[in-house]
């Protein structure tokens, strides 16, 4: 074990809800977790990474939180919990947990205590005013919410929210709100997290600073220094949707967050992908900032809300919607695409594939939301991210083998219809199949967290000599190539990567290759290579 453990890990996201129903009342649970985490051990998963498992109303997915030290009794008990720490850990897996910071829910005890009395404690836990102020913020759901304020008839009051309105803003330039998130972090620190992911991490370092983004830092030191006294080897990985410039304020000099999840290379992955062509992919990789030593980047390619292009200028977010979102329901507040990757990718296996391998590749420590796996698809029919959030599909059998409930008692409706329905795209159906994309994945992931260079060493871009490729190698004590072709149509590389590749060996490719040492390498379309070098060959 060690402190920088995040640098050669593979996080992967599950919404406890919609994993797997280990007791029939309709909703996933961490016994369902549990039940799969040798299936997570086999495509080389190292951490964890829980949505909200805490107390709540679950208006917002349980983002709306009521009680942040409380287990929502749907997920299981306080055993329940324990026993997936230590299960976990037999397998070599930490478990990160989602730690919001910057709202409750409005029925969280210290917002009803707020409403109640002008004079109480918690009053000032919240943000409150007598007249909408405009302090510059605009709705995070601008089809949703018309106003960051919503008018409290029992308080008296406007309060903030810049999510929904059942979410009011907590006040974290109080430090009496930050010591009540400190407890809450040091109560699941004992119970044995590695660390936390911090949702909405912007906006909570703007709030803690008055509105000043460097004025709020003092925020995230405060809570790494909590962390780690209590775990040396805790991680704070942070939701910072900012251009890259401003990526140091969030790292500091390794004193703050250990990992900061980069939308603004997501952003221009999705450009390159739409265009066929590396180049916006290393436009963005080049403008990024070095992270300190203590600190990195995580990158994926979908999450749990919309895919947000808010990097991208708006002539390259038309340009990305045109390709993966050409109809007004496949988008999302404005800003977004509320699609999986697979419906994105028209479900072509190779092109998943492709898309794995370029992530894998990146630097950075990179994220699989659940199911991205096997291709899942979306269901357009629920309103806004909840088109991506359906049931994991382990198999062909009733609900898709995620519960053995009535089917109007799911979390969420299984996806049931059209070429991404349960009953040909499911875990079972793919786990024998050699040329499927689960297969694929795991063998993409299984390289990947053998490759320590990939998390720790140095990177450069190679010049591949053709725009279609990215060539990328990382150096440690080992040296790995990783080349991924992003385009349809097979390609051959130029002369001076075929040179750099001489004394690496072949480790991991789309398909066989057997081509004689002296002809030009080439990739197939949506074709990927990765080759290595050992310390003594160095």
């Amino acid at each position: 074990m060690s402190a920088d453990w995040y640098r050669r890990t593979l996080i992967y996201q599950i919404d406890p809800s919609l994993f797997l129903d280990s007791n029939g009342d309709g909703c996933g649970d961490l016994r369902g977790v549990i039940d799969r985490l040798d299936y997570l051990q086999t495509m080389g998963v190292g951490t964890l990474w829980l949505l909200p498992i805490f107390a709540s109303p679950f208006r917002d997915a349980g983002y709306d939180i009521s009680d942040h030290r409380q287990l929502e009794p749907r997920f299981g008990s306080e055993e329940d919990w324990r026993l997936l720490l230590r299960e976990a850990d037999k397998r070599g897996i930490r478990v990160v947990l989602e730690l919001v910071l910057q709202h409750t829910s409005n029925q969280h005890p210290w917002f009803v205590q707020a409403r109640r009395d002008r004079h109480s404690r918690y009053r000032d836990y919240y943000i409150w005013s007598d007249q909408p102020v405009d302090d510059g913020n605009q709705p995070i759901f601008p089809s949703v919410e018309d106003s960051i304020w919503q008018w409290d008839e029992r308080a008296g009051q406007f309060y903030r929210h810049l999510f929904y309105r059942h979410e009011p803003d907590l006040n974290l330039a109080n430090p009496a709100v930050v010591a009540e998130i400190e407890q809450i972090m040091g109560y699941w620190l004992d119970l044995g997290v590695a660390g936390f992911r911090l949702d909405a991490a912007s906006h909570a370092v703007e709030q803690a600073g008055g509105g000043d983004e460097e004025q709020g830092v003092w925020l995230l030191e405060r809570l790494s220094t909590l962390a780690r006294r209590i775990n040396p080897e805790c991680v704070l990985m942070g939701e910072v949707d900012v251009e890259p410039e401003r990526f140091v304020h969030y790292f500091g000099d390794g004193n703050r967050l250990a990992l900061a999840l980069d939308f603004w290379v997501n952003n221009h992955l999705f450009l390159a992908l739409a265009r066929g062509q590396a180049e916006p992919l290393i436009r963005a990789l080049h403008r990024r900032p070095t992270p300190p030593d203590g600190a990195s980047y995580a990158v994926w390619l979908r999450n749990h809300d919309e895919l947000d292009l808010e990097r991208l200028t708006e002539r390259e977010r038309k340009e990305v919607m045109e390709v993966f979102a050409p109809d007004p329901h496949m988008r999302a507040y404005g800003r977004g695409i509320r699609r999986r990757l697979a419906p994105m990718l028209r479900g072509d296996v190779a092109h998943q594939a492709l898309a794995q391998a370029l992530l894998a590749s990146l630097p950075g420590t990179p994220i699989l939301r659940y199911g991205e796996e096997i291709g899942m698809g979306d269901d357009l029919r629920r309103p806004e991210r909840l088109s991506v959030r359906t049931p994991m599909q382990w198999s062909a059998e009733r609900n898709a083998g995620f519960s053995t409930a009535a089917s109007a008692r799911l979390a969420a409706p299984i996806i049931d219809q059209g070429p991404f329905a349960f009953a040909q795209l499911n875990v079972v159906a793919q786990q024998a199949d050699d040329l499927s994309l689960l297969s694929r994945c795991r063998r993409i992931l299984q390289a990947r967290a053998n490759l320590a260079e990939v998390g720790e060493g140095q990177w450069q871009i190679l010049d591949s000599g053709h725009p279609a490729v990215f060539a990328i190698v990382h150096r440690a004590q080992s040296s790995s190539v990783m080349i991924c072709n992003l385009s349809g149509k097979p390609v051959r590389l130029g002369d001076e990567l075929n040179a750099t590749l001489k004394g690496y060996e072949p480790i991991l490719a789309d398909r066989n290759h057997a081509a004689p040492e002296h002809e030009s390498l080439t990739l197939a379309g949506f074709g990927y290579r990765w080759f290595r070098r050992q310390p003594s060959e160095l």
